[in-house]
């Protein structure tokens, strides 16, 4: 299912100069945002990302299993240096989430090293079916 951004924030607005800063993508659908992940705050979760870098939200990003999913996509200064989107899981915790603040504040892939505890909760994205 594509990515189908319902919000962001205005700091992720493309400036002036053409570039695009780092920012995260929330999914919030089916499992990810939902009571069947229990103990977490979901709304407190992505208000406080919100409140710190461009955030965009999604539909079901199809890995249900690692609930709840983030995605930071690289700023243009991160794709040229060939970053790809990082795919975090199981971000269930507000330590979790004030790492990610921090690292897209610091830059986020291709700019700045993923820090040693997101690796903890790095995914490999789902395969997208892809027509023949």
């Amino acid at each position: 299912m594509p990515e189908r951004p319902t919000d962001e924030a205005p700091g992720g607005a493309v400036t002036g100069s053409g570039s695009v800063p780092c920012r995260v993508v929330v999914c919030r659908d089916c499992c990810c945002g939902s009571p069947k992940v229990t103990g977490v705050d979901h709304a407190a979760q992505t208000a406080r990302l919100r409140a710190e870098v461009p955030v965009r939200i999604s539909d079901c990003l199809d890995v249900c299993e690692v609930a709840n999913v983030i995605v930071v996509q690289p700023s243009t200064a991160g794709r040229a240096a060939g970053a790809r989107p990082v795919w975090l899981g199981l971000v269930n915790d507000a330590d979790a989430t004030e790492d990610i603040v921090a690292w897209v504040r610091a830059g986020g892939p291709g700019v700045a090293p993923l820090p040693d505890i997101l690796d903890l909760y790095a995914i490999t994205p789902p395969r997208r079916a892809t027509d023949s």
